[in-house]
């Protein structure tokens, strides 16, 4: 996997040995979320934003787009597993904005692998275009330069480009059902120019407390 390669969160399968992370000032009263068992699950379905065709012109981004996740929250994840089929497990997150809303920073913990790892996203002034960027606990270190999207029609749209096994491949990631209790984010690729795209994770979103 490179390190600009959006599938940051693919992580889990080789982190499970990993000590959580010690939480950010503004996240240390988190509540706690039962993990649930690692159970196989139906298919998730792809929202309408991950169908889209490849942007060719985004709207400007404004600072406080991502003023929704902050809080704490439960999350349902699912995840295809490569000739596996669907599994889910739960996690939980807490969230905060800074900067007057150009930055907002999530940490990312599922008890039940003992992983964590922190989501910024980061709005770039100069060209009205948010990054998404990972950091696991594993490094530290940024990956890479984040993925670049917007907010159009009530989602957030990120995609990248990179090669796999020498075709061009487009990764996205989306957020959308957006509601002041719950929203989601779900993760996918396209090997043929955005024609079509594969789903292989999604993640549920509800807020607690």
């Amino acid at each position: 996997m490179s390190t600009d390669d959006p599938d940051r969160r693919d992580l889990l399968q080789t982190l499970a040995t990993i000590a959580l992370a010690s939480a950010a000032p503004a996240a240390t009263a988190a509540p706690a979320a039962e993990p649930l068992p690692f159970v196989p699950t139906d298919a998730p379905e792809p929202g309408p934003a991950m169908l889209r065709a490849p942007l060719r012109q985004r709207s400007p981004g404004r600072p406080g787009q991502f003023g929704f996740l902050d809080g704490h929250w439960r999350i349902r994840h699912q995840r295809l597993r490569a000739g596996l089929g669907w599994d889910g497990f739960e996690g939980e997150a807490s969230c905060f904005s800074v900067l007057g809303g150009l930055a907002s920073v999530e940490e990312l913990r599922i008890p039940a692998r003992r992983f964590s790892g922190m989501g910024l996203r980061l709005l770039d002034v100069q060209q009205s275009l948010w990054h998404d960027v990972w950091v696991g606990a594993a490094s530290g270190v940024l990956a890479g330069p984040g993925q670049p999207g917007s907010f159009e029609d009530g989602a957030g749209i990120f995609d990248s480009q990179d090669e796999k096994q020498g075709r061009p491949v487009i990764y996205r990631g989306v957020w959308d059902r957006i509601t002041p209790r719950s929203c989601r984010w779900q993760q996918g690729s396209s090997h043929d120019g955005g024609r079509s795209w594969a789903l292989n994770w999604s993640m549920d979103w509800e807020r607690v407390g």
